[in-house]
């Protein structure tokens, strides 16, 4: 039996790499991650713009990255290899370029393809020389050929981005409370794009519920509701639950009867929140707020409002259920209810912050140039040193988007196996200077997954673990994909 588990684990190992979860990620970065995040910044809109001009727009159509290259001091460009980047204290990266396009009252003026800065490669992934190379060409390009990759050189130095455990995100998840009013708390990380919104729902003594998410403290539920567009009452129970009529409910539901228009709804809301300019700008700031910030991961547009409104009301059901302990509260520490944050999500996030950085800059060049009577050419307002020196510098001090530190740490070299470690830890946010004694312990689920043994001793225990052995991590499933996929099944959409 030992024989057999010794050969398959052998021919596991010739197939696949420790840190083969990690070069997939940073190659789906690369490969569809870039262009989402150039979807998202697709249009610029001046404020300043020329007299003689009604409209005035900058558009990112498309951005693209080539294997890396240096350019020497006298202009010429060639490839670089690893060996190369380590001996002369460079960074082994990847120029990207972008197509940028200015319309002027609706029509292409201008399009140019420039250089907006320089991504850094990771060794061994689709973007690198070095991939799919045999041993003997690895040797002549001065590699070892039992190096796994999935690491970064940046100024010289060997560099590797740390996964990051978070909560699931976009998942409701309701836990007993120990402090404040109410005896259960529902909780949920909306992410959409940069954005990462809470929502904290509760329900309070007088036996109303309350959501809590940017911008907005502590505002009824139920009038919540009826401001996405679910008035009638009735709608509102069968929506909660079909088959039973909770107390709860119908007690929420007598509280705000008086409120029977989407008008009336969001009014109560400014109100509460302290907009106080006049009703139509009031109205209007509302369902901005309620677009952008309330449940952005199930859309940002208007027609989007009903279905926020169909989940609010799923929410409420499942807080019931569990606060009448016919469900059991959600296990935080549960591996269901954790995702891990890979290279390619963390330059993700990195470039995201950064590009919105880079835009701010372009639209200062734009609007200073054209302040002083001139039309300035596209090619003049893009710094492509900016991007370039931000992600450089994150990927240097390990200081991260919101401020997180130690992301980005220099490899540990002292032998083989500690590098391999190195290549495979995960660090959870929490802080080592609280007690969490739940989030430390082994969790039943850890089980294949993440090493029982390997942690450090002391205040980081159990907040620094290590993958197991032959632990992969599948990607996010493509949720439209899902989608499509049911309704072949026959999955209809509640209109």
């Amino acid at each position: 039996m030992y024989k057999y588990g010794k050969i398959l684990i052998q021919k596991y190992f010739d197939e696949q790499s420790f840190v083969d979860s990690d070069i997939e990620s940073f190659n789906r970065f690369m490969d569809q991650e870039l262009n989402k995040i150039i979807e998202e910044n697709k249009e610029i809109v001046p404020t300043i713009i020329p007299h003689n001009i009604d409209d005035f727009r900058i558009k990112l159509d498309k951005i693209w990255a080539v294997k890396p290259e240096i350019t020497e001091a006298d202009g010429s460009k060639r490839n670089i290899f690893p060996a190369e980047a380590r001996l002369r204290k460079l960074t082994y990266s990847a120029p990207t370029y972008i197509e940028v396009s200015a319309h002027i009252n609706g029509v292409q003026r201008e399009s140019i393809q420039t250089e907006i800065g320089n991504i850094p490669v990771m060794l061994k992934s689709k973007w690198c020389h070095i991939n799919n190379m045999n041993k003997q060409e690895l040797i002549e390009k001065d590699e070892d050929p039992n190096e796994p990759g999935g690491y970064f050189i940046i100024n010289g130095t060997e560099k590797v981005l740390i996964t990051i455990e978070d909560l699931a995100s976009n998942k409701f998840l309701i836990e007993k409370s120990t402090t404040g009013t109410s005896e259960f708390v529902g909780k949920l990380f909306s992410e959409y794009g940069s954005y990462k919104i809470p929502h904290t729902m509760e329900k309070l003594k007088d036996g109303m519920f309350y959501l809590t998410f940017t911008r907005v403290k502590r505002i009824p539920l139920i009038v919540l509701i009826k401001a996405l567009g679910l008035l009638k009452d009735e709608e509102i129970t069968k929506f909660i639950s079909s088959e039973n009529q909770y107390d709860e409910v119908i007690l929420n539901l007598v509280e705000f009867a008086s409120i029977k228009t989407e008008e009336e709804s969001l009014d109560y809301i400014a109100k509460k929140v302290g907009i106080t300019q006049s009703k139509d700008v009031r109205l209007d700031r509302m369902r901005e707020i309620l677009d952008k910030y309330l449940m952005p991961h199930i859309g940002i547009n208007k027609e989007d409002r009903i279905f926020k409104a169909y989940n609010l009301c799923k929410m409420i059901k499942r807080f019931i259920r569990v606060s009448r302990g016919e469900f059991s509260t959600d296990d935080k520490d549960h591996y269901m209810n954790k995702r891990l944050k890979l290279s390619g999500d963390l330059l993700g996030d990195l470039l995201r912050l950064n590009l919105k950085v880079l835009i701010g800059d372009l639209l200062y060049n734009f609007q200073r140039i054209v302040k002083r009577g001139k039309f300035p050419s596209l090619k003049t307002i893009i710094r492509d040193k900016l991007l370039t020196q931000r992600i450089y510098s994150a990927m240097a001090t390990g200081v991260w988007v919101s401020g997180r530190k130690g992301i980005s740490q220099r490899i540990q070299r002292l032998n083989y196996l500690e590098t391999l470690s190195h290549l495979q830890r995960i660090v959870s946010p929490l802080s080592a200077s609280q007690e969490n004694f739940q989030a430390r312990e082994l969790h039943s689920t850890h089980l294949g997954r993440l090493c029982p043994i390997e942690t450090p001793e002391g205040t980081n225990i159990g907040l620094r673990k290590n993958l197991s052995l032959l632990c992969s991590i599948s990607e996010q499933s493509n949720e439209d994909e899902a989608i499509k996929q049911l309704k072949n099944f026959g999955l209809k959409t509640i209109k």
